[in-house]
């Protein structure tokens, strides 16, 4: 939540066409009485892209499944995963894991309302949930709901006495529980999740499982995403550098400005482009000082990237004006 948004979305699309991109969490509550259209809206390019609820009723997750079909999203998922006291207090989330039947139902409605896929995304247990069982009965109880896609994040969430960042963190890895989820349920397709960090580690992980899902790793080194076309779907991968890769981007950002958007809004998700190139420290810091002013514009983007290409001395703000 507050990193995935369309921005985001639409930066990533400049690095892989193919990589299915999920949108933040939003509650059935924030769409059935809140603003649609700030929350579902999203740019073409973004296709294949997943809308990803959060919620506990049957029937307001179905009439949210709709809204998401309508608005032309390529799957609907149903987090069972965050960890957050807010999501807890609101009885969805981690926590739904306690509930496997009522996510059963859930699913079942949401297929019953949409006709696009509805996918699930979980941790491998909460709380006192210790064994492999309790697990396997919570996705075979999922499945019968007509659920085919299980994002298996694994790790345990701790509901009490740890933070959301403590979350994706402290609680170990047990990769091999997601591993056994498809040996014993192959009808399925496993996605695996948690601490991902490189393509090498994708392909292990693609000997045992159907797909992977990278998280904080595409987020905070995002070029690591430049070979996924070409590695994982055989498809031909960009051949834009990194300035070609933000050039490209340019016009969608000065769109977003005139249509009234911070450059912050956009760039903030672009600040790990650079990292470990000569230049990544200066471009971070520029766009960090400069992008959250109001009357910055893309220019301050391409003076950013300047860093990361003129000769190796100190470079003032106006040496990078005119060498934009």
């Amino acid at each position: 939540m507050d990193w995935t948004d369309r921005h985001c979305r639409r930066f990533w699309r400049t690095l892989t066409r193919h990589a299915r991109v999920y949108t933040e969490m939003v509650t059935t509550g924030a769409l059935l009485h809140g603003d649609v259209e700030r929350h579902l809206r999203f740019n073409e390019e973004e296709h294949p892209v997943a809308l990803q609820l959060g919620g506990a009723s049957p029937a307001d997750l179905a009439a949210c499944a709709r809204l998401g079909a309508d608005w032309g999203y390529d799957e609907i998922n149903l987090n069972c995963g965050c960890p957050s006291d807010r999501v807890q207090s609101g009885r969805f989330g981690a926590c739904l894991m306690a509930e496997p039947e009522l996510v059963r139902d859930c699913i079942a409605a949401m297929r019953d309302a949409c006709d696009v896929p509805v996918t699930i995304k979980h941790r491998i247990g909460i709380d006192q949930q210790e064994s492999y069982s309790e697990l396997a009965d919570f996705v075979g109880t999922v499945s019968h709901g007509g659920a085919e896609v299980f994002i298996v994040h694994a790790r345990k969430a701790w509901l009490q006495g740890l933070s959301p960042k403590q979350n994706r963190e402290i609680p170990p890895l047990n990769y091999e529980w997601v591993y056994q989820l498809k040996r014993d349920f192959p009808a399925l397709t496993i996605v695996i999740n948690g601490g991902i960090e490189t393509l090498d580690a994708c392909d292990t992980h693609l000997e045992h499982v159907d797909g992977v899902m990278l998280g904080r790793a595409a987020y905070q080194n995002p070029w690591l995403l430049h070979d996924v076309d070409e590695r994982f779907f055989g498809m031909a991968s960009s051949s834009q550098s990194r300035t070609q890769t933000v050039e490209s981007l340019i016009p969608y950002i000065d769109a977003q400005l005139a249509n009234g958007a911070r450059l912050h809004h956009v760039v903030r998700h672009m600040l790990g482009l650079y990292q470990g190139q000569y230049g990544g420290r200066q471009y971070r810091r520029h766009l960090s000082e400069h992008a959250h002013q109001a009357t910055s514009g893309s220019e301050v983007l391409r003076e950013a990237i300047a860093f990361c290409s003129a000769p190796e001395r100190d470079i003032t703000r106006a040496d990078v004006a005119l060498n934009a």
